[in-house]
């Protein structure tokens, strides 16, 4: 069996669980190169998944999948997940258009109890599972597995919290890949972990609770707290037990000779409590350049196996990440009260640099968004000024800090929103679809979009210097446009637009990145006789009033276009044009926003294509509304609706 693939015969778990568990070690093998194969020419997330390829195979193995609910918390690291549960042949589709999510998707696989891309939220969907099991008399398993890094955020601790105190039958697997709770593991270790699981050790527990129950109340907790030490001191799971678990660990991740009696007994044990067990795995196991690499190749684009290098951008632009991040540092280099704050995501927003010039005033707060923002409230309040840059999907998760800290008490926080808009491979739980709108609605707010990487720029300058209300500037992820950029003491002057191109026709109000395809439209448009004005509004709160008024009343079409959902700047300016009486002078208008449904994952080309805001669909909407000329009356509401 030794020469033969062994992965060929593995469509489902099912097949996997047929095998003689020595033949589990070379299934491992070749799942990983398996998965290093497929990344190579999809790009995606690599370093997670190889950490957890033997991980994944003993899951499976020991535990009764589907029908036992298997939940990965953030989903990065599924991908042999998703090879073992019938969805290798679409494999190479993955993030692609029309093909599998690069994370978990209850939609696309019964194997996936759960959808995920955010972090720490494996341990209270769980929690959930094993609820509805117990009201329902089902006996079946659940677990879910978390990384360490995860563990940085409340919620898991919520969860955990709950899940002790309800005593729900709960397995949770910690799969600690940076040495950041452990140390090494060892020989002993695993052997106490095998030891600490079995039934021998479960039983000898319930029958000393059952002699000590007979002794005094005195006696009978010291008897429990001894046993406790005990298992503290050969297992370090002090923290754990006194969120109410049973913990097992820690164990290696890697070796499926204590992996799987170790799984076996906790699924055959009869506790009645959640359990956790700690795994300890590398980051990027099995592949050299993975392991050497400081991110263990975390996130990549499509790479040569045998080198390790990765593919790079042809473009000569700049992302608009560092473009952020550069102009950040040199405005903290002339103001000693700058401070960058990011929530686990320090090469994503860019923090990374300006911490390596800065490393006693770059916080990165761990996956702990909502910490994150009433931290920077606090230096605020401090008269420093915190820049919390932070993907627009990950702010989402601290909204009632940004309206209850940072916007009643009018603190000047900066907010850094990158990743606004749609985004591509990641799909809907990264796309910035929601921050205009859920942060125009608040009172004290100034919110600007970058239309180009000069505009990122006069705004970071501007937000520098806005000392008495908080403010939020929007950029996109990818790179700019190539345009030059301005020095560091250009501002902006605060809701004021800026007229790009003169028409008489049609006006189309930009807010945002899409003001490259905006000019695109108006000069196709010109060249049909539709004469086209292009403004960049810069900014959705405030508005400028009077350059809106202009719009409105000189031209007979007005458009505004955004990379955001329904509620958002659009609606702010329909809201002020009704409210000056414009609309009862018969201005034709029109919103194009984001649609109302979520997008599903593709190149951003065709998602803004799907979306309707592209160079296209602006030039559509205009001759559509120029054709207009429905009155809407009593009479005819019928047949309109």
């Amino acid at each position: 069996m030794k020469d033969k693939k062994i992965l060929d015969e593995i469509k489902y778990p099912a097949d996997l669980r047929k095998l003689k568990q020595e033949d589990l070690q070379q299934l491992s093998g070749e799942l990983r190169e398996e998965l290093i194969d497929v990344v190579s020419s999809t790009g995606g997330h690599l370093g997670a998944g190889l950490g957890v390829v033997e991980l994944t195979v003993a899951l499976h193995y020991v535990f009764n999948t589907p029908k036992d609910k298997l939940v990965w918390d953030v989903g990065h690291q599924s991908y042999p997940h998703k090879i073992i549960t019938g969805r290798r042949e679409n494999i190479r589709t993955l993030r692609k258009g029309n093909g599998l999510s690069g994370f978990t998707k209850r939609s696309e696989s019964e194997y996936d109890p759960f959808g995920a891309a955010h972090s720490s939220t494996s341990i209270s969907s769980t929690l959930g599972m094993a609820t509805a099991n117990r009201l329902s008399n089902n006996s079946n398993h659940v677990i879910a597995v978390i990384g360490d890094g995860a563990m940085s955020a409340g919620m898991a601790y919520e969860a955990m919290n709950n899940a002790g105190a309800m005593k729900s039958k709960l397995i949770v697997i910690l799969n600690d890949n940076d040495m950041s709770i452990a140390p090494p593991v060892g020989a002993m270790s695993s052997y106490l972990a095998r030891l600490l699981s079995g039934k021998t050790y479960f039983n000898l527990r319930e029958t000393v609770k059952m002699i000590t129950s007979a002794f005094s109340k005195r006696f009978k907790d010291k008897a429990g707290k001894a046993e406790e030490f005990i298992r503290d001191i050969v297992s370090g799971g002090t923290l754990f037990n006194e969120l109410g678990f049973y913990y097992v660990g820690p164990i290696d991740g890697h070796n499926l000779e204590t992996l799987i009696p170790v799984l076996k007994n906790v699924k055959d044990s009869k506790y009645e409590g959640p359990i956790l067990v700690h795994t300890v795995t590398k980051k990027g196991k099995g592949y050299k350049p993975a392991e050497d690499s400081r991110d263990k190749y975390h996130g990549v684009s499509k790479f040569n196996i045998t080198t390790g290098e990765q593919s790079k951008s042809k473009t000569n632009t700049p992302s608009y990440t560092k473009v952020f991040a550069e102009t950040l540092v040199k405005h903290a280099e002339n103001d000693t009260k700058i401070v960058g704050i990011t929530g686990a995501m320090p090469s994503g927003t860019g923090m990374d640099i300006f911490g390596k010039k800065f490393p006693d005033r770059m916080f990165d707060v761990g996956i702990a968004e909502q910490h994150a923002v009433t931290f920077a409230a606090g230096l605020a309040t401090e008269g420093y000024k915190p820049f919390v840059a932070i993907y627009s999907t990950f702010l989402q998760r601290a909204y009632d800090q940004v309206v209850h800290d940072v916007a009643i008490q009018k603190l000047p926080v900066r907010f850094a929103i990158d990743r606004a808009g749609l985004v591509g491979a990641d799909g809907p739980t990264h796309a910035g679809s929601f921050d205009i709108t859920y942060l125009a609605t608040l009172p004290n707010f100034i919110v600007m979009a970058a239309s180009d990487e000069s505009e990122l720029v006069k705004m970071i300058n501007t937000s520098v210097n806005i000392n008495d209300q908080p403010s939020a500037l929007r950029y996109p992820r990818g790179n700019g446009t190539g345009v030059e950029l301005p020095n560091i003491k250009e501002i902006l002057e605060i809701g004021k637009g800026k007229v790009i191109k003169e028409g008489k026709k049609v006006g189309i109000l930009n807010f945002g990145a899409r003001l490259q395809e905006c000019i695109k439209a108006s000069e196709k448009l010109d060249s049909k006789g539709i004469s086209t004005t292009v403004v960049d509004a810069r900014f959705a709160k405030p508005l400028d009033e009077r350059i809106i008024m202009d719009l409105s009343l000189n031209h007979e079409v007005l458009i505004t276009i955004e990379e955001g959902s329904i509620g958002g700047f659009g609606s702010h300016v329909m809201q002020m044009l009704s409210e000056r009486g414009v609309f009862d002078k018969g201005l034709k208008m029109r919103s194009m926003i984001l649609p109302d449904k979520f997008l599903e994952q593709d190149t951003p080309e065709q998602m803004y294509k799907k979306a309707g805001l592209d160079c296209d669909s602006i030039i559509e909407k205009v001759e559509e509304v120029l054709k207009s000329n429905i009155v809407v009356a009593k009479n005819n509401i019928k047949k309109i609706f």
